[in-house]
């Protein structure tokens, strides 16, 4: 993304926006928590053509092959880099535009029930494609799930719970405090999700529908993705003729604060159009996609 120099009232992750319209500076003002602020978008995606494109990229990778999860990591990003305004967040009733785009999620090291979890987080520069996303996501994931690594999120909250409640109670506190302004140590947070400009959570790798997942009120995070388990479902063409195809559910919840119902709506479409056609995210993020 464009660097501008930093300015009285920018934060460290983000640029103050002070050319807001006076209906939008005013909602975050009186609409001041983005838990209260939540929109839920579902959307159901024909997998048809990602099938076919991961079964060719898969024919030559077979020491860490592509998967649906990588496809929607990238159309993600993609979508919020050039959707730009996906990429704000509203923090001490000020609106801010990121200074990067990135998402988290977490990862099981181990599919049973005592297994602990590692924290995921990608940066993705305008430049990067599937491929180079690729390649991060099989440094993440292989590191998250070695047993004998921690991440330095998860390594701070041990830290907090081997204190004195009294003492850890009054250290998160002050904690939130430095939230609400951008001063939390980058060794608390740099691989808090929250703090990512996407949170995707794969319910379909534990065999679980897709559905809701609230925003949270501590960090900066906006949009919130859950992928469903895909299925078989009826599809009707444009003639109205049925046929069983295998489709995959995603589910969004975005702060409404962000923008309005268009500007979700083409951002949507464009996130669609992505998934349906995989091979669009072999060209850079920064890439404009002709998708209406």
């Amino acid at each position: 993304m464009e660097k501008q120099k930093k300015r009285r009232g920018d934060r460290k992750d983000g640029r103050l926006l002070r050319e807001l319209d006076s209906l939008h500076f005013i909602t975050g003002i009186i609409y001041p928590n983005r838990c209260d602020n939540e929109a839920y978008i579902s959307l159901r995606v024909d997998l048809t053509a990602m099938n076919e494109y991961l079964a060719k990229r898969n024919e030559t990778e077979t020491e860490f092959p592509y998967t649906m999860f990588h496809i929607v990591v990238a159309a993600l990003l993609k979508t919020i880099t050039l959707r730009p305004k996906l990429n704000r967040f509203i923090v001490n009733s000020n609106f801010y535009q990121r200074n990067e785009v990135s998402a988290a999620f977490v990862v099981k090291k181990q599919f049973n029930d005592g297994s602990e979890e590692g924290l995921a987080f990608l940066h993705a520069k305008p430049e990067e494609t599937l491929d180079t996303l690729h390649t991060q996501l099989k440094q993440q994931i292989l590191a998250c799930k070695d047993v004998n690594k921690r991440d330095s999120s998860s390594d701070g909250m041990d830290w907090f719970n081997r204190m004195p409640r009294f003492l850890s109670r009054f250290l998160i506190w002050v904690a939130c405090k430095l939230d609400k302004h951008g001063h939390v140590p980058n060794s608390l947070i740099a691989t808090d999700p929250y703090y990512a400009s996407v949170v995707l959570s794969n319910l379909g790798s534990i065999k679980l529908k897709c559905g809701y997942h609230h925003l949270t009120n501590w960090g900066t995070c906006s949009l919130f993705c859950i992928i469903g388990e895909k299925a078989l479902r009826p599809y009707f063409d444009e003639q109205g003729r049925a046929s069983m195809r295998e489709t995959l559910d995603l589910g969004l919840t975005i702060d409404e604060r962000l923008a309005d119902g268009y500007y979700y709506s083409k951002s949507v479409r464009l996130l669609q159009y992505l998934l349906e056609h995989p091979w669009e995210l072999e060209k850079p993020m920064k890439e404009e996609v002709q998708y209406e």
